[in-house]
């Protein structure tokens, strides 16, 4: 990118699926400048996923190989200075690990470990040293050292997994970050919608509500991360990018099926055959939740990345954002140890315009709106809830709050818009298979 300046990021990922479709665009986008991976529990165990890294790479170097004039296509693949690759960590911050291999796989690759052993990579092999090169170091060690390394609020971090090693990163070093880091990009959580993994809850927050508590919702704002520079991503605004099974067969790989029929190399490019692989079961248990499509969770964060420089300056406390993407502060809590709502955002709708205002009776509220003859919900109760009376009218208006009760805070930025899911899927289509 003559005469503009790269976005560096780091990109704290569980290489699953969408993960993987995820790292490809960004190795394929000359916006960025990749300066780690940093591989995390998540979709699978922490090693599975690291070696993901080495499939993926090697599905572009063979392709390359045979197709040397796409090289060019893929500026992030070997560059001058390779990215880290360092292990983060295996667990959450507190409880027991939670996988997502029920849809990824052990392998966090739909299996292609077993079904399409052609795919596995040697970790030993030296031929990946221009690609990127592993560390021993912790991934806190690793994010530490680029942002010391790189000028003030410069490196964007991407975590596309559980948000474990950030909110260490936090803890332990707090300072350092708020001073250095430019941006996080964070796709994590549900508001308005029902959750992936439970019905309440996504994935990302589900595995480690511990470390999502401590960055989006801290207890004492001076201890969290300062969330003008946040910019979460949430099932909300991801479910609605997808990238048609159909449309795939059309525009990318006519002989793509679903394990029945498993993708065969001849005659197909080396990356063609490696996304068909990784696709096939994927597929075959998107079919079953009723949709032939994959949905761009961590594709679209990344794209938020390449689209939303951290030199935007902040508009109004919340991240700024490029023309077409808007962000939104909501308000809401974690919930870390429920029984059955591990993961939740239990969202704080007390001061949107789509609530009764605060403290109002919602009896009254109702009568109101009767009165007015506006109609229900399809699943509206029209049953007129009983008046309550306001035991404290202080506190039902937004008077002085006690010692004890919860005081303000600041919402998180949460993207509620795109320049759209067909601007997404025409930028994947072209630049991770070269298909107008």
């Amino acid at each position: 990118m003559e005469g503009k300046t790269r976005t560096p990021v780091i990109i704290d990922t569980d290489p699953g699926v969408d993960d993987t479709l995820a790292i490809l665009l960004a190795i394929a986008s000359p916006e960025l400048e990749i300066l780690a991976y940093i591989v995390s529990f998540g979709n699978t165990d922490v090693h599975a996923a690291y070696a993901n890294i080495y499939k993926l790479y090697q599905a572009i170097g063979r392709h390359i190989a045979l197709h040397p004039e796409d090289e060019a296509r893929f500026p992030n693949f070997s560059p001058t200075i390779p990215p880290l690759l360092a292990v983060g960590p295996e667990g959450p911050l507190e409880g027991g690990r939670h996988y997502a291999q029920y849809f990824h796989g052990l392998d966090g690759l739909s299996n292609i470990t077993e079904r399409h052993p052609d795919l596995n990579a040697d970790l030993g092999c030296s031929s990946f040293s221009h690609n990127f090169e592993p560390v021993k170091e912790s991934g806190v060690e690793v994010a530490l050292r680029l942002l010391e390394s790189r000028p003030d609020r410069s490196i964007t971090y991407v975590t596309l997994g559980p948000m474990t090693n950030l909110a260490q990163l936090v803890r332990e070093h707090r300072q350092t970050v708020v001073d250095k880091i430019g941006r996080v990009i964070a796709m994590a959580g549900a508001v308005d919608v029902p959750g992936n993994t439970t019905s309440v809850a996504e994935f990302n927050v589900f595995a480690d509500p511990y470390a999502a508590k401590e960055l989006l919702v801290p207890t004492d704002l001076s201890s969290g991360f300062p969330l003008e520079r946040l910019v979460l991503v949430p099932l909300d605004i991801t479910t609605p990018h997808e990238l048609p099974f159909p449309y795939y067969c059309q525009k990318v790989d006519p002989a793509f099926k679903s394990t029945a029929e498993p993708s065969n190399a001849d005659g197909k490019s080396p990356l063609v055959h490696f996304t068909s692989s990784v696709f096939e079961r994927t597929r075959e248990v998107m079919v079953e939740f009723g949709k032939d499509a994959l949905e761009l969770h961590d594709i679209v964060a990344i794209w938020c990345a390449i689209e939303n420089p951290p030199e935007i300056s902040p508009v109004c406390g919340l991240p700024g954002m490029s023309v077409g993407w808007t962000v939104a502060e909501r308000t809401f809590d974690i919930e870390r140890t429920g029984e059955i709502t591990r993961g939740m955002f239990v969202t704080d709708r007390r001061d949107e315009n789509t609530a009764y205002a605060p403290g109002a009776n919602r009896a009254e509220v109702q009568a109101q709106l009767d009165l007015h003859q506006i109609g229900h919900g399809l699943l509206e109760s029209t049953a007129l809830p009983a008046r309550v009376e306001i035991e404290d009218p202080i506190l039902s208006t937004g008077g002085p709050v006690e010692v004890g009760l919860e005081q303000k805070r600041k919402g998180v930025g949460c993207l509620i818009e795109t320049p759209g899911p067909s601007v997404l899927l025409r930028l994947l289509t072209w630049r991770v298979w070269g298909i107008q």
